[in-house]
């Protein structure tokens, strides 16, 4: 590894302490530990742009996941860097989202504005930390101090950074974590794409405009005259991924000269995310992003899912608070240790698309047993 990576045996440890294992990392622990979780496991029935029940051939939280970790893994190797550490992060990243994705989060911060607010990252720390019940020898996961800051600090162009006094808020966390900043943008970016034309929200024609996407499809055209529409997506998707990853790879390494970084200390040290792009990259993504945003996640039919997504989280927030009684034993026991809202934000953090939707059903809809 680099001398810029972050080792394990550097790690500031875990909140109880643990006897080390043989032969495995404390990151390489993390990550075991991240993929048994029960939150982890939930993913798999979370909205990533499509809610659940729209078909099963849509990205959701869960394959999200795998990919920025895959995406996050590649990176990290070619520059060195621990790779376990960026994949525990990775895998970790999207823990604390809620149901129905960003219009779920939205909904909770509302909602808690007068406790604190709902942030998806500090509730992945707090899902880690607190929620999962697992040990008896410890509350949470107990993970190392490195991969909890990489859960609290993610950032990107959808997500904020957590403000956690723990973690110094304002210091830049680990090349391994801004590397998952990175991947995880990568990932939405050309993932959501894909989704996009399978729903048929996005049109090929759409795309002809956009100079990222017509350079690749007219290569493949001439590559493969008779290949399929969908062999194509694949192909182009795939095209795009790697064109950024390698450009990504090498102008972080630019920058890493030109920083002259030389550990780990020095990367908490500047004031900016040192992975990033050429300026032309820059310029061929921008349209793309920019296009993602007006024809697919502001289509009509992406909102009006958004705009009922929001209502069963208030509706559903509310009735529990008014009527605790609604609630399973187990969370009405926690109420008098976190407070009626905290509890009711816990509950419905947790809740898969397919959970809340039963849920609202049962609750709402005079017809449905409960």
């Amino acid at each position: 590894m680099a001398a810029w990576a972050s080792k394990s045996y550097n790690t500031k440890g875990r909140k109880y302490k643990e006897q080390e294992h043989a032969y495995r990392s404390c990151y390489q622990r993390d990550r075991d530990r991240i993929i048994h979780s029960a939150a982890f496991r939930r993913l798999e029935y979370k909205t990533q742009v499509f809610v659940n029940h729209e078909g099963d051939y849509f990205r959701t939280r869960l394959t999200h996941t795998i990919e920025v970790a895959q995406i996050a893994r590649t990176i990290a190797y070619a520059l060195r860097l621990n790779t376990d550490l960026a994949e525990a992060v990775a895998l970790a990243h999207d823990l604390g989202h809620t149901p129905f994705g960003h219009s779920g989060e939205e909904a909770l911060n509302e909602l808690m504005a007068r406790n604190g607010g709902f942030n998806h990252n500090v509730h992945g720390l707090r899902v880690v930390d607190i929620l999962e019940e697992r040990y008896p020898e410890f509350p949470g996961l107990n993970l190392s101090w490195e991969v909890r800051e990489g859960i609290v600090k993610h950032s990107s162009a959808f997500d904020k950074a957590g403000k956690i006094k723990e973690f110094l808020p304002g210091i830049s966390p680990s090349l391994e974590t801004q590397i998952v900043d990175i991947a995880d943008e990568i990932a939405y970016d050309n993932h959501d794409l894909d989704d996009g034309l399978t729903s048929g929200l996005i049109k090929e024609s759409d795309l002809e405009k956009l100079k990222i996407w017509d350079n690749i499809c007219n290569n493949i055209s001439k590559k493969y005259a008779t290949i399929g529409i969908e062999q194509k997506k694949y192909l182009v998707v795939r095209s795009l991924i790697n064109m950024q990853v390698t450009d990504l790879i090498g102008e972080t390494e630019k920058k890493l000269a030109k920083f002259k970084i030389k550990s780990c200390g020095d990367v908490k040290k500047i004031n900016e995310k040192i992975p990033a792009f050429s300026e032309s990259m820059i310029e061929l993504r921008k349209p793309l992003r920019d296009f993602l945003i007006n024809k697919l996640y502001c289509h009509y039919r992406v909102t009006r899912m958004s705009f009922k997504a929001k209502r069963f989280v208030k509706d559903l927030f509310n009735l529990y608070v008014e009527n605790p009684k609604l609630l399973p034993d187990q969370i009405q026991k926690k109420i008098s240790a976190v407070g009626k809202k905290q509890a009711v934000c816990d509950y419905i953090a947790g809740m898969t698309d397919r959970y809340a939707l039963d849920e609202y059903k049962k609750l709402f809809d005079p017809y449905e047993k409960v």
